[in-house]
């Protein structure tokens, strides 16, 4: 189980800390990719893409979007922010709607990116505890 903890108002899709007990699974920068070949599109269409990698990996791991508690960001161009926050959110629609709070989150633009890609996003997610020794 994870709450978000409070320390002032958030500027966006993110919580400013989570509190988690658990197993950690981290999860290395994700892109647009499909079977490692770069996937071209407009900064929605690539987060979407990154973020539908992302959660195959959480599935694999034994872990769901809800398990998320920090997503880091990293843009070619901090102008997209808007549209990555967009796409963002809604990858995160069906945890927060059943009440888990938005990870915490950082976002840097201006960086060369991999394959030319325009976002890369990783992300650390906390699996519940199988009990006391888990």
């Amino acid at each position: 189980m994870k709450k978000a903890v409070e320390g002032g108002a958030p500027t966006g899709a993110y919580s400013p800390g989570i509190v988690a007990e658990g197993r950690f699974l981290h999860v290395s920068g994700q892109g647009p990719l499909d079977d490692g070949a770069y996937v071209p599109g407009t900064i929605e269409e690539e987060t979407a893409l990154t973020l539908r990698n992302l959660r195959r990996i959480l599935e694999a791991g034994g872990a769901s979007m809800a398990d998320v508690v920090r997503c880091g960001i990293f843009l070619r161009s901090i102008d997209d922010f808007p549209g990555m926050d967009a796409a963002y959110r809604e990858a995160f629609a069906d945890a927060t709607a059943a009440g888990a709070p938005l990870p915490a989150r950082t976002t840097v633009g201006g960086q060369e990116l991999a394959f030319g890609i325009k976002v890369e996003i990783d992300c650390l997610a906390v699996l519940p505890s199988e009990g006391r020794d888990g």
